[in-house]
């Protein structure tokens, strides 16, 4: 199993937000995750994106669809299902099934996530909940 396909296993299939703790470096920067398409920057503020999604989207499962790894970079290429049943991302809870794509780049340091880019059609997403 590669890094990313553990990441995605124990952080957003498995829901353990323990896991961001031991994946990730304390002030690791997460690119295209913040407002607007921002930055989340370090451990708490990225595990308030993960509790407002967890929130938001409940049977939430990633599908690692491909990965690679070179140096210090390890990507991933995935699909993510959920159901929308909760409204922490400001769109009433309707029960609609979501499907959507994504990208993520991340760079490692010892092992964790020092920093990552993150590309989600979360239009996409957003267009399904309403």
């Amino acid at each position: 199993m590669t890094f990313m396909e553990r990441w995605y296993e124990e952080v957003w299939n498995k829901g353990r937000e323990s896991a961001i703790d031991e994946m990730a470096e304390p002030n690791a920067v997460a690119h295209g995750l913040g407002e607007n398409g921002g930055d989340v920057v370090g451990l708490e503020n990225f595990k308030l994106f993960f509790r407002t999604f967890q929130s938001a989207l409940s049977d939430i499962r990633v599908v690692v669809e491909d990965t690679i790894t070179e140096g210090d970079r390890s990507v991933a290429r995935v699909k993510v299902t959920a159901k929308h049943t909760g409204e922490s991302l400001g769109i009433p809870a309707k029960g609609n099934a979501v499907e959507f794509s994504g990208v993520s780049i991340a760079r490692l340091k010892d092992g964790k996530i020092a920093e990552a880019w993150n590309y989600f059609d979360f239009p996409t997403m957003y267009k399904q909940m309403a």
